[in-house]
This record gives structure tokens, sequence and C-alpha cells, in this order.
């Protein structure tokens, strides 16, 4: 068997005084998609900006191709090839659309991501290029904040509940994009809500409950019934 590409072993972040994730163990094989889910609090946002640098941790508790990142500077983590697709999107408001999108060749790594194939990827985004990047609608701001993720070009994508606010046929067509990304060879890592849209796209499935993982398995065996244990912690109803 192939090494991993990402593994965590015994995970903890913190803010402040605060504990949000509780001893995570995770693995990520190269060109999987992995979904995780859980209910709000659950941590899931907390582990991904953990791997993103965005939340310090221990330096040997996140692995990288086999290197220790945790704790490395964002910038440092991007470089190495990791990129993440914020909640919220985060997108600079003082910027037009193309601008937001070539914030994230910034880290010059070669691939196969550039502005044309982004524009092919999502043709509205070639007609806005010009507007400001928080000018466009919710989903096209979702667009445009994947694609700047995409620009660096990361052999890990993070991406941070995609779904979020946006209108179901607008989320499909976000979703629409993930074989054409995943078919370069690329590995995905998501936090969705949606439990039937992450089984529908992911290999494996993470659930995640008050900072612990609750649940994981192969997303097309796992059962409606675990599922709901997972999310919500009935099984300990029955402890």
């Amino acid at each position: 068997m192939n090494s991993p590409l990402l593994t965590t072993r015994g995970l903890q972040a913190f803010y402040g005084d605060a504990q949000a994730l509780f001893g995570i163990d995770f693995t990520l094989a190269a060109g999987e998609l992995v979904a995780i889910i859980g209910a709000n609090g659950a941590g899931k946002s907390t582990f991904l900006k953990s791997l993103a640098g965005l939340v310090r941790a221990p330096r040997e508790t996140i692995r990288f191709k086999g290197e220790p990142i945790g704790g490395l500077p964002p910038g440092e983590i991007v470089r190495r090839g990791l990129a993440m697709v914020p909640e919220g999107r985060r997108l600079f408001p003082s910027l037009s659309v193309e601008e937001n999108l070539l914030m994230g060749a910034t880290a010059a790594r070669k691939g196969p991501w550039s502005l044309p194939r982004l524009y092919a990827l999502f043709p509205i985004l070639a007609e806005k290029r010009h507007a400001p990047g928080t000018s466009l609608s919710g989903g096209q701001q979702q667009m445009v904040a994947l694609g700047r993720a995409l620009m660096s070009n990361p052999e890990v994508l993070l991406c941070d509940e995609l779904s979020l606010g946006l209108a179901p046929i607008v989320i499909r067509e976000i979703y629409a994009a993930m074989p054409t990304i995943t078919g370069e060879g690329m590995t995905v890592v998501i936090v969705e809500q949606d439990v039937t849209m992450a089984r529908q796209v992911s290999q494996r499935i993470y659930c995640f409950q008050e900072g612990r993982v609750s649940l994981e398995g192969n997303s097309g065996e796992l059962t409606r019934e675990q599922i709901s244990q997972a999310y919500f912690g009935i099984e300990a109803a029955h402890a």
C-alpha cells in the first residue's frame, strides 16, 4: 500500500483556553475525495483551518507527504501544495473577479490550472472578470473562491462548506465541476453539512462530533442509521 498523502495523529486544537479538537486521527490517500460531516460546532472547520495553518497545531501532528507541517505559516503550506476554499468565501472586495483569481497564483506552483482553464470550467466568471468580486451572486462568489484556490495548483484542495447558503441548483453546478477537478489527479477534502451530497461525491466520510471522530468509513457502505448515530450522538443513549 502506498504511503498516505496527508495524515493527522492525535491532532488537538484550541481557541485560547477552549479546546476545539480532541485527538483527531485522519488519513488521506492521493486522488481521494473525502467528506467531513457533522453538526455545527463539531470541529469540522477548525480541522481544515489546522491543516491550512490558520489554527496552530503541534508540528508532528500533521504530516504531508511524510513531512511534518503542523503550525507552519499558511503561505508556506500553500507553497507546499495545500489550498483552502474558506467558509464564507473571503473574497477581496477591492479586487475584480480576475484579480481575486490571480491572488491564488502567487504561490507560483506549476500545474494545469490557469485563467483560461478556470474560465472554461466556470464561463460566467469570464463574463464577469472585470466586475468587483463581491458584486457577484453567492454562487458565483463561491466559484471565484474555488477558482482562487485552484490557481495555486495544489495537490490537496480543502473546501469548507461549499454549499452553505446557496440554492440547490447552484450547489449542483458547483459540485458538477468536481469530476473535472479530481480528474487532474487532485486530492480533495470537503466539509459538507448536506449528508446526501457528501455521500454522493466522496469515496470516504469522516463524521465529527464535539471535536472527535465519531465515524469513518466508505461512503457507499455506511448506512443512514450509522451516520445519524454518529452525527447526532444518539449512540450515547444506547451505551
